[in-house]
């Protein structure tokens, strides 16, 4: 596993700094990353459109079946509350101040991996060998000429909430969770760039799912890349990956508790994907995911737990996440 993440970081390195216009996956432990120069994807395998950059020339069409059927079956909550308490004693010992929680989800639909890719409303969407579909709302990093920028979400609420936006932002948990992941993404930016600095604090993002909208919030935290960075995106991800919003902090005693609490494999769900397209290089966390497994479909989704956490709301975020970003239409009922 370390020879394939050498080889990816050397990959992207080069490329970089040669300016070839590349495509990249990194699973969440960095232990399978992935890389081809961008005229090399082939699109019967992967289909991306990553904020508009796309290799799906198909026009969405109209196959959707008359009635959709997306129907979840979450872990009960009394099989949630250990794992829940378990991040909560670890926190309560001073050994993390925020741990990005995660579960799967056995899903039932009626749609394909590549229906769900060709109809969702995100901005980052990713088919891969028909494995695994992820529709993300989320940017990684953005780095344009010398500028690096970071959009971490943390904190999401029902848009059907009365004063919903005025409740969320008034959160004193919701603060202390984003305020704890906007000083991890800044700390993690210092180890690339030269100067960081936050340029926009917890504002909101509305994403329209299958029966609702929720309310997102998110931060920019921005950067200046010295002269000598040279196209070395290999080792900038080697860096900051695993990304903080899906982990926690301090992050390397957090990934330890994430893995003690979640009992299961991550694998790609909340990695990173993105491209270089010669001049910009853009990406996004690999979040809102349904992969195709042997007995069915599994949905993974998470959120940020803190001391201050209630177990049935943070239990409540993580089924609220399993959805499908489709507008009703209709013909389509969901």
């Amino acid at each position: 596993m370390e020879n394939a993440a050498g080889d990816f970081t050397e990959k992207l390195n080069e490329w970089g700094k040669a300016k070839t216009p590349f495509f990249f996956l990194v699973d969440y432990q960095f232990q399978k990353p992935l890389a081809w120069k961008l005229d090399d994807v082939d699109p019967k395998e992967i289909l991306f459109n990553l904020n508009g950059l796309t290799n799906d020339v198909a026009a969405p069409g109209d196959d959707l079946p008359e009635h959709i059927r997306f129907d979840k079956r979450p872990l009960a909550f009394r099989d949630y509350q250990p794992k829940f308490d378990c991040v909560i004693r670890h926190l309560n010992a001073g050994n993390s101040f925020l741990v990005n929680l995660s579960v799967p989800t056995p899903v039932d639909t009626n749609l394909t991996l590549e229906q769900i890719f060709r109809h969702s409303e995100a901005p980052y969407r990713l088919l891969f060998r028909n494995r695994f579909v992820c529709f993300s709302p989320e940017i990684f990093v953005r780095i344009h000429s010398n500028h690096i920028a970071s959009f971490p979400m943390k904190g999401t609420i029902d848009a059907s909430v009365p004063n919903a936006e005025q409740v969320i932002l008034a959160d004193d948990k919701e603060a202390a969770e984003h305020a704890t992941i906007v000083d991890l993404i800044r700390n993690d930016l210092s180890m690339v760039a030269e100067k960081v600095w936050v340029e926009r604090y917890r504002y909101i993002d509305r994403i329209q799912t299958s029966d609702k909208t929720l309310l997102q919030v998110s931060s920019e935290i921005a950067g200046i890349l010295p002269a000598s960075f040279d196209g070395q995106y290999g080792d900038l991800l080697k860096k900051l990956l695993p990304a903080g919003s899906i982990t926690g902090a301090p992050k390397p005693r957090t990934l330890e508790i994430i893995e003690e609490a979640e009992e299961y494999n991550r694998g790609y769900y909340t990695g990173v994907m993105g491209y270089f397209d010669g001049q910009n290089f853009e990406s996004a966390v690999m979040i809102r995911f349904i992969e195709q497994q042997e007995d069915g479909m599994i949905f993974k989704s998470g959120g940020g737990i803190t001391a201050r956490s209630n177990a049935f709301s943070e239990y409540q975020e993580i089924v609220d996440k399993v959805y499908l970003p489709f507008s009703y239409t209709p013909h389509a009922v969901l």
